[in-house]
């Protein structure tokens, strides 16, 4: 299951208290203090793994407390440290103060951390409180209690190329054509209700990811149809290719009119996004009424000012050119 929202809880462990203690040997009548420290409470870090692509293991556990320090005792010995919590999170993870909204850390790289909650610091013991006034202090520190945060984690998704369009344009079928990723697809709207991730080979070393966006509907960037949800994975990707119904004229729609819909929506999102390196990719020419529409519009697509690619999904027709541009566009 895809989860690209959570929110959890975290606080780190508190630190444990200073000893009060005298040295009580043999011989030794009046011993000085020898109360230890305690230990520090353990933090909680997060740690970006590239094996997840998800944030559904925080859905199901949403709180996550660090051990707290040990205490100190005496002849001088500390207490130990507590154990820290390591909680794993994909790349394109980002952590939000879910109070103030304040974005934390943006975790992209694998291996990248963020300490979330510190872990409080450990009391003095009593010997460190002898002067040569107070020889025998009687009195130790407590341990500083371990921080707490409430934290929002967003996902967006990290991909070279991101395939936009509107329901049933056909971006899970060519997805599924270009790379190994099997998307649900069926002839209705909204098959795709979350992101799919594909990897193209092209050989010599030439690869790139693909994302399969949710189809956008107009109002989408006030969250229409899970607008919201959907355009956020967008942000990320260098490359747009947007897949256009070429078959929609027999249901009376315009697909130039669908490009301008979705590109409106996606500029009233984001502004950047309308700069964005953008491919226009002709879907389902394998049928007579997107080829006659086509061959009508040449003109009006020319327009766009968009590299121009016609395709089908479903035959294959015109992919490999598809494939090309994409890689041009990355300078692959």
């Amino acid at each position: 299951m895809f989860v690209d929202k959570a929110t959890i809880f975290v606080k780190g462990g508190d630190g444990g208290s200073g000893c009060v203690s005298f040295r009580r040997e043999k011989y030794v009548p009046a011993g000085g203090p020898d109360g230890g420290d305690g230990g520090d409470g353990g933090s909680v870090i997060l740690s970006v793994s590239p094996r997840l692509h998800t944030l559904m293991d925080l859905r199901r556990k949403k709180h996550y407390k660090a051990a707290h320090g040990r205490p100190g005792s005496g002849k001088n010995r500390h207490g130990g440290k507590g154990d820290d919590i390591i909680i794993e999170v994909p790349p394109g993870t980002i952590v939000y103060n879910s109070s103030s909204r304040e974005v934390i850390k943006d975790l992209v790289s694998p291996g990248q951390t963020v300490t979330v909650a510190t872990g409080g610091k450990g009391g003095k013991g009593n010997a460190r409180f002898a002067t040569a006034t107070k020889q025998a202090p009687r009195y130790a520190q407590p341990g500083q209690k371990g921080e707490e945060l409430k934290i929002d984690l967003e996902l967006r998704l990290l991909a070279d190329v991101g395939f936009v369009g509107l329901p049933n344009a056909g971006k899970s079928t060519l997805l599924s054509r270009i790379s190994a990723a099997r998307p649900k697809i069926a002839d209705y709207p909204f098959t795709t209700t979350r992101p799919h991730l594909g990897v193209v080979d092209l050989g010599n070393g030439r690869s790139f990811v693909v994302a399969d966006i949710p189809g956008l509907i107009e109002g989408a960037h006030m969250g229409s149809g899970l607008g919201h949800e959907f355009l956020r994975h967008i942000e990320r990707t260098e490359v747009l290719v947007h897949v256009l119904d070429m078959a929609s004229v027999m249901e009376g729609r315009d697909p130039v009119e669908d490009y301008h819909t979705v590109c409106g929506e996606m500029r009233l999102y984001n502004p950047e996004l309308a700069s964005r390196r953008t491919i226009l990719a002709l879907n389902k020419m394998d049928l007579p009424e997107a080829r006659k529409y086509y061959e009508e519009s040449l003109n009006d697509l020319s327009g766009l000012d968009r590299e121009i690619y016609p395709i089908s999904a479903v035959t294959g027709e015109g992919i490999d050119r598809l494939l090309e541009a994409m890689a041009g566009a990355l300078n692959l």
